[in-house]
């Protein structure tokens, strides 16, 4: 079987493919023309997030066995026209939970030592002491909006902070020791924090909008390390603004192109130089999975599942 890979990874995803038999041949630069144009030759396809798969790519595609992304979500593929020419998806969330758990877990405490201000203001001379009291995660309730491997790799990091953890997912009989599965309108009837481990569906994109900001009945803090179209940025604004959000941390944006690699390309938007500028806002770059550790664990789990699949 011939594999083209179009992003790099690891480099033991290709080493230990060859091991196992497959050619493997590399185009990490062509764009993605010329990639339709060659896509034919091969039965397999690994992508991170350069460019997005639809019908007209994989009916280029003929021969086509398997794409495999290396990363968490499917949502540049067109799956379901995929699965119906044959084709296996193969994605790998189990490789960067961990990360997106450390991550969510860090930025939440971040915000609420307020350690992103108080590390600005001391290395300015300044030592405002009272003006960086904490706030402490012990007793709170934090909601988790999906919870498949990133879900519950949050809620496994919180298990030691005594907090109380619920969870809302589509999926019935979710929960487990680590977070109490409940309905949306329970969850935001309590909640203190809230935090998204949701892919990008119809159903999520402009989920947190001011309809749901509203119907939470507390003031909350908002953690988003999932993907960033399922927050309405302007509604996030207005929201800190009037004190209903107290602070968010986001790894993701509403501005993201759809490879994630760019962001400051065009002048930016008024409501995300609020978020830049804002004191109670944590803003990293789409990085919360993007661990040493997990690149290496990301490669390894595509490997171990096109190994499953395909030898025998």
């Amino acid at each position: 079987m011939k594999i083209l890979h179009i992003d790099s990874n690891h480099e033991l995803l290709i080493n230990q493919l060859n091991q196992l038999g497959f050619t493997n041949h590399e185009d990490y630069t062509s764009n993605k023309a010329t990639i339709q144009a060659k896509i034919h030759q091969y039965d397999g396809f690994v992508i991170r997030s350069r460019f997005s798969i639809d019908k007209t790519f994989i009916d280029a595609a003929k021969n086509l066995k398997f794409i495999a992304r290396v990363g968490a979500g499917l949502e540049n593929i067109d799956g379901d026209y995929a699965k119906q020419k044959g084709i296996a998806l193969i994605a790998a969330p189990e490789g960067n939970r961990n990360a997106v758990g450390e991550h969510s877990l860090g930025m939440l405490l971040a915000l609420f030592n307020k350690l992103n201000t108080a590390n600005q203001q001391v290395s300015e001379g300044q030592w405002l002491r009272e003006a960086n009291r904490g706030v402490e995660l012990d007793g709170k309730t934090v909601g988790l909006i999906g919870y498949g491997n990133m879900g519950k790799a949050f809620a496994k990091k919180l298990k030691g902070f005594d907090c109380n953890v619920l969870c809302y997912d589509l999926k019935d009989n979710v929960g487990d020791a680590n977070a109490q599965q409940v309905s949306l309108e329970y969850l935001q009837e309590h909640i203190d924090v809230l935090s998204l481990h949701t892919p990008e569906t119809h159903a999520t994109i402009n989920m947190i909008n001011n309809t749901f900001i509203n119907q939470v009945k507390k003031p909350f803090w908002l953690i988003n390390t999932a993907r960033g179209k399922s927050v309405v940025t302007a509604h996030l604004v207005e929201a800190l603004k009037s004190g209903k959000i107290k602070g968010a941390g986001l790894d993701v944006l509403e501005y993201e192109k759809a490879s994630f690699e760019t962001l400051f390309t065009n002048n930016l938007p008024q409501d995300f130089k609020y978020l830049i500028e804002a004191q109670n806002v944590l803003l990293s770059p789409h990085v919360a999975g993007w661990t040493i550790e997990s690149n290496i664990k990301l490669a390894q789990t595509i490997v171990n599942k096109i190994k499953h699949i395909f030898v025998k």
